[in-house]
């Protein structure tokens, strides 16, 4: 499993939030276009978020799903990757201080032909876009005025 880190400068509230809207999904993570649906209930364990992959004019409909989600502390995601496979991704927040939170983005390709990679060629593949993903969702995160879902 490829895990990248970052610590970013906010609360894991403000974090979950980015992640329970899932109409950002597309701002944040690479290789996600255009959001086409998102379940009622996004992030319940179960809903999708229903969107485009790849570059235009070759993109793709797919979905995401959530496998497991406690707020402002996990979210776990069936990531379909269209032509590569399934990836499982998992997203987790520890406070480092009041102001600060470490974010996890754990991430294993599950099946398809990206499967059959090497966990170190996963790594060396997956890394520097989990990277990207974790910089977008900082951007967001900190300087987005953001306007919290429920989670009934």
């Amino acid at each position: 499993m490829s895990e990248t880190r970052k610590v970013i400068d906010t609360t894991p509230e403000r974090i979950f939030a980015v992640l329970a809207d899932g109409w950002s999904y597309a701002s944040w993570v690479v290789g996600a276009a255009h959001i086409r649906d998102v379940d009622a209930g996004w992030p319940a364990v179960g809903s999708r978020i229903h969107h485009k992959v790849g570059p235009w004019p070759l993109q793709l409909n797919d979905q995401t799903t959530v496998r497991a989600m406690e707020p402002d502390r996990l979210l776990e995601l069936d990531a379909r990757m269209w032509p590569i496979g399934k990836a499982i991704v998992r997203i987790t927040l520890e406070p480092v201080s009041a102001a600060s939170t470490r974010v996890t983005m754990a991430e294993s390709i599950v099946s398809g032909a990206g499967h059959l990679l090497p966990e170190a060629v996963q790594t060396v593949l997956l890394r520097p876009r989990n990277a990207e993903a974790l910089e977008r969702l900082s951007d967001i995160a900190v300087h987005r005025p953001i306007m919290r879902p429920s989670l009934d």
